[in-house]
């Protein structure tokens, strides 16, 4: 099992644009196959950053849950969404794996 965590640089007076963002990929990525834990938005402490938090059994599946994402409509629809709306400064991904 994977974890990616993708950490957000958002704009701070767009908050509620990044959370409209998050609701829009809670209803895409399991209906994508990837086990979504779940979007977080800033509320106490820093109002810059955010996360999006999914797992996948392998790296294989998360190249077709990538090769999915091309071709969703509502995936897509999304990240124009976030295109113009502009509140994601930067991006970053990370996959971590458990250690037992």
């Amino acid at each position: 099992m994977i974890t990616c965590v993708i950490t957000y640089d958002i704009d701070p007076f767009k908050r509620a644009k990044f959370e409209a963002y998050g609701r829009m990929w809670n209803e895409i990525i399991p209906r994508l196959g990837v086990d979504l834990i779940g979007y977080f938005a800033p509320h106490e402490g820093s109002l810059t950053t955010g996360y999006g938090i999914y797992t996948c059994a392998t790296l294989a599946d998360y190249e077709v849950y990538k090769t999915k994402l091309k071709t969703d409509d509502r995936a897509q629809a999304a990240l124009a969404y976030a295109a113009n709306e502009g509140f994601i400064r930067y991006e970053d991904r990370i996959f971590l794996k458990k250690v037992t």
